[in-house]
């Protein structure tokens, strides 16, 4: 009994005189293996074990690079190389006996005094914060239930090659004295972001009664730039953040600048307002019953995002009640309407006035094709009515996907008062130099909804149109793709009227169509056919032929469309049906850039009368192979389609060119 009570007193006190020094070597060495690098205690290691809340301190914590950041200073480790990922003075931790008995982990207490820690991602996708296998899906950081949690001078500095991301500043957490004398934690950080600065604070419940069983509540607000995120939640087990939900609210100037913080490639948009209930379960983060602004644009409806993966996957379905619709422009890159009303960043109200001082119509904004190539997606868009001004633009539908690097949109579709534009856009931005191949087809339009031009309350012009524009363009811009553009452009009206002064001026039959216009005279004239066709080579839109029959005058036309340098050069010359007593057959000329081309007379040219059946013959003929490239079903049907067997004669070509004018039908 004696003997016992000796070897029992003995262990006490070789316990308590033992150097817990020794074993800093083994508890490195065992550390080094569990996390794949380099770990020293460099200080003391310190243990108190007899209590119901047993605790450690260790000292000059030092985590190595993993071997592949250079240590010889290599530019392309950046500025982390030759320096720890981590340093810590002192780390001092306890945990409490009684709960391990269930199979839970509290702490009472963990400090941690003056942490250094760089965290580096090369562009492969590689970061020296994954502890074990590099190609294995990240976890999310999942820490036990702590009572008492300090961070003192925390330094962090993150530098993300991938998503061109910086961040340098400090982090402190402490738990703040509130009113009734109950703590609440408090986690924040300052520092800049891409030059910008950045604030994140984090508010908690009181530590003290934290329990793994229950869900800890949680306050967030960052601010990164001119972008905002709140949120107001819970975690469901504290302190897995792999699990969780909020209420969220993220506003800014673009959506697309939330790539520094989420690793999304969203598009470009005029300043915006989100708010939702954002779960996350794991890799899977869902934002549902979304609702919010997107310039002057509502927005609303679900979506989720799989992270873990080689690229994030985000998926949508939304919808707005009400598109403005110039805030679509933004998605290409062109600058939303900065007048009166309208909603725009500082940034996009400078971009407008650039582009109305340049007078360009494409905007030259740069694909961000890395971010392209990042992620994949499936979005599903609806605009159930549209604003859209000198538009008959009444909905929009979109369907998006996004599948290594490959963006593709089918359909487009845009739904007019009469008449849809649809088709399909792809961009495939895995080549050095993107490529874009677009095909869109206008149908059962028509020509007063888009030329609102009136006279005596009557529409000047009146008719059906259809068209189709069929492109292949190279470039990282939309102006740069259009610059390089080859394909075909086809715009027909098989059917329909146009105001006699307007058709007169075609001749240009001065003594009679200028008194009409002066006159406002009304009288109608039927449009037998009106067809402009281009083809399109390194961006150049040449006229193939351009001809417009109708009651009194068969005009024709020639020209091109200089896509990279945005400038019209057209010319339309007229031939009169009908005998005048005084004629003047001047061609028209259509001159000068897109947004603001100039019409004028080339008072240096006549033109000679000719047969207007030869014309017919020789203009017209070749629109039957024409037709079918915009629309097969609608050109059966139209004028044209007469006009065409009447030109051929019955399918005699020669016959045309006999038929005297008199011989040519009217309608």
């Amino acid at each position: 009994m004696i003997g016992a009570t000796l070897l029992f007193a003995a262990i006490i006190v070789f316990l308590v005189v033992f150097d817990w020094n020794w074993f800093r070597g083994p508890v490195g060495r065992l550390a080094s293996v569990r996390l794949n690098r380099e770990v020293v205690i460099a200080g003391d290691l310190r243990v108190h074990p007899w209590s119901l809340s047993p605790g450690a301190e260790a000292y000059g914590v030092r985590i190595a690079q993993p071997d592949w950041v250079s240590k010889t200073g290599d530019p392309k480790a950046g500025e982390g190389a030759g320096k720890p990922m981590a340093t810590v003075d002192r780390i001092s931790v306890r945990i409490k006996a009684p709960p391990l008995l269930k199979g839970e982990v509290v702490l009472p207490l963990l400090i941690v005094d003056k942490p250094d820690v760089r965290l580096l991602r090369e562009a492969s996708g590689r970061a020296n914060w994954v502890f074990g296998d590099p190609k294995a899906p990240p976890r999310p950081l999942k820490l036990p239930a702590i009572q008492h949690f300090v961070i003192n001078d925390g330094a962090l500095r993150y530098e993300d090659r991938r998503r061109d991301v910086f961040f340098l500043g400090t982090v402190s957490s402490n738990e703040h004295a509130t009113g009734d004398g109950r703590g609440r934690f408090v986690l924040e950080g300052k520092g800049q972001l891409n030059r910008a600065p950045f604030t994140a604070v984090v508010t908690g419940g009181p530590l003290l009664n934290i329990s793994p069983r229950r869900p800890y509540p949680f306050d967030a607000r960052v601010e990164a730039g001119s972008t905002r995120v709140l949120a107001k939640g819970q975690v469901t087990k504290p302190f897995d953040l792999g699990r969780f939900d909020a209420q969220v609210t993220v506003s800014g100037a673009d959506l697309n600048r939330l790539y520094t913080l989420t690793g999304l490639a969203l598009p470009n948009t005029p300043p915006y307002r989100i708010n939702g209930h954002l779960t996350r379960e794991g890799q899977r983060f869902d934002f549902r019953k979304l609702t919010g602004r997107v310039g002057d644009s509502d927005v609303s409806g679900d979506l989720f995002v799989l992270m873990g993966r080689e690229r994030p996957y985000l998926e949508a379905d939304l919808q707005s009640r009400r598109l403005d619709f110039d805030d679509m422009g933004s998605l290409v890159g062109a600058a939303p309407a900065t007048g009166r009303g309208e909603t725009a960043s500082a940034g996009q109200k400078i971009e407008a006035v650039q582009r109305d001082a340049t007078q360009r119509l494409l905007p030259d904004a740069t694909l961000q094709v890395e971010r392209v190539r990042a992620m994949d997606a499936k979005v599903q868009y609806r605009a159930l009515a549209v604003n859209a001004p000198n538009l008959p633009l009444k909905k929009v539908r979109v369907d998006l996907t996004l599948d290594k690097g490959v963006l593709i949109l089918d359909p487009i579709a845009f739904t007019f008062s009469r008449g849809d534009l649809a088709g399909k856009v792809r961009l495939d931005a895995n080549p050095k130099v993107p490529r874009t191949d677009l095909d869109l087809r206008l149908t059962n339009a028509k020509l007063e909804d888009f030329i609102p031009i009136r006279s005596g309350g009557q529409p000047a012009i009146e008719g059906g149109v259809m068209a189709r524009a069929r492109l292949t363009g190279y470039g990282n811009s939309m102006h740069r793709a259009a610059s390089s553009a080859n394909g075909q452009v086809t715009i027909v009206s098989p059917k329909g009227e146009i105001r006699q002064a307007f058709a007169e001026l075609l001749g240009v039959n001065a003594s009679k169509g200028l008194i009409l216009l002066l006159s406002k005279d009304n009288r109608q004239t039927s449009v037998r056919c009106a067809v402009a066709d281009f083809s399109v080579r390194d961006g150049v839109m040449r006229a193939n032929r351009i001809v417009a029959d109708t009651g009194v005058v068969l005009a024709k036309g020639k020209g091109s469309i200089d896509l990279q340098n945005e400038k019209l050069d057209l010319r339309i010359e007229g031939d009169s049906k009908k005998p005048r007593l005084v004629r003047l057959f001047i061609p028209i000329t259509i001159r000068g850039p897109l947004l603001a081309p100039k019409v004028g007379l080339d008072t240096g040219s006549a033109v000679a009368q000719g047969g207007v059946a030869v014309a017919l013959g020789t203009l017209l003929s070749p629109l039957a192979a024409i037709l079918p490239f915009v629309t097969g079903g609608e050109a059966k049907n139209a004028d044209c389609a007469s006009l065409i067997a009447e030109a051929r004669g019955d399918g005699a070509p020669v016959k045309v060119a006999q038929t005297t004018p008199a011989k040519v039908k009217k309608k």
